[in-house]
């Protein structure tokens, strides 16, 4: 049951990210202050919240137990930042990737705020060693890298500093779990995560196969969206190697050599240019073509399956739960 939680969470960056981001804490309760250097910014993402929200509880998938009535009167808009930071408990910066820009909001964070506010990026790509080397409150510096849509996709990344504090990690796991995200320990960083490294691992073969014409593009996005995508919906490859023998040791011991035999056959890095560039794309515009409208369409199409997706997946966690 949600109830109304004690602590209030700020969001610096009132872009897509950032609106998704106030979304999920206030469907957990919490209170948020939304903020951004221009006003007219902040108060077209409130309007945008307020319409996302309204629309999301016709169609039965509003997040938690408030109202969006209810949820909507958590979040507020906010452009001044110390005022907004005042008695935080968790800061969620959403600024575009941006080095030199997310250095200076953490630069100007680091003065203001209090010794237990919990400081964490949304980055998908910098590094915490880039982000946080060099600011006093170090210790409270944490990545929580959420993947798009965050509102229908739970997975959080949560990646350390160096000198991040284990009571950190843990704090920002809690919350994450609270306010229904799916968060992961990196017990270290490393160059792309790991959901951006197990994407590209994907991404580079099936530039490879198509670009060799070994499959159709189109075809190549089916082998994942009817086959493999399925499965992955509701376990990861692991299990997937556990379950596709009688166990891991069986499934290694069974496949070892030809899994090692096919990756050997694998070939270099694609450059992503040129004339596989060319026919992916014709390929891909054929079916959508490059034009906000056309992409936007397509977008919704993918955030609704998203929704049914996130729905079937409760329904089934909720009977597990009964079962067991």
């Amino acid at each position: 049951m949600t109830t109304m939680q004690e602590g209030r969470v700020v969001i610096v960056g009132s872009g897509l990210i950032g609106c998704s981001w106030a979304m999920v804490f206030a469907s957990g309760g919490f209170q948020v202050k939304l903020y951004d250097i221009v006003q007219e910014q902040v108060t077209r993402a409130l309007k945008n919240i307020s319409v996302q929200m309204k629309e999301l509880e016709e169609m039965g998938m509003l997040k938690g137990t408030l109202n969006s009535e209810q949820q909507l009167s958590l979040i507020s808009g906010c452009t001044d930042l110390k005022a907004a930071v005042e008695g935080a408990i968790h800061i969620q910066e959403c600024t575009p990737e941006n080095l030199e820009l997310k250095k200076k909001i953490f630069g100007q964070l680091d003065l203001i705020v209090s010794d237990n506010v919990i400081l964490s990026s949304s980055t998908s790509c910098l590094l915490p060693t880039k982000l946080f080397t060099g600011l006093k409150h170090v210790k409270q510096c944490i990545v929580a890298h959420p993947v798009n849509p965050p509102y229908y996709v739970p997975l959080v990344e949560l990646v350390p500093h160096p000198e991040t504090d284990p009571c950190t990690l843990e704090k920002t796991y809690a919350l994450m779990k609270k306010i229904g995200q799916s968060p992961v320990r990196l017990t270290k960083e490393i160059d792309g995560f790991v959901l951006n490294r197990l994407q590209y691992a994907i991404i580079s073969e099936a530039w490879r196969l198509a670009g060799d014409g070994i499959i159709s593009p189109g075809d190549l996005d089916l082998v994942m969206s009817d086959g493999l995508g399925m499965r992955y919906a509701f376990m990861g490859p692991l299990e997937t190697m556990h379950l596709n023998a009688e166990g891991m040791l069986n499934y290694c011991e069974r496949y070892r050599e030809g899994i090692i035999r096919v990756l050997k056959s694998f070939g270099p890095i694609p450059d992503f240019a040129g004339a596989t560039e060319e026919k992916i794309n014709v390929a891909m515009c054929e079916e959508t073509p490059a034009d906000s409208e056309h992409l936007n369409a397509r977008r919704r199409w993918r955030d609704n399956c998203l929704v049914l997706l996130a729905k079937l997946k409760k329904e089934i966690k909720e009977k597990d739960l009964h079962q067991h």
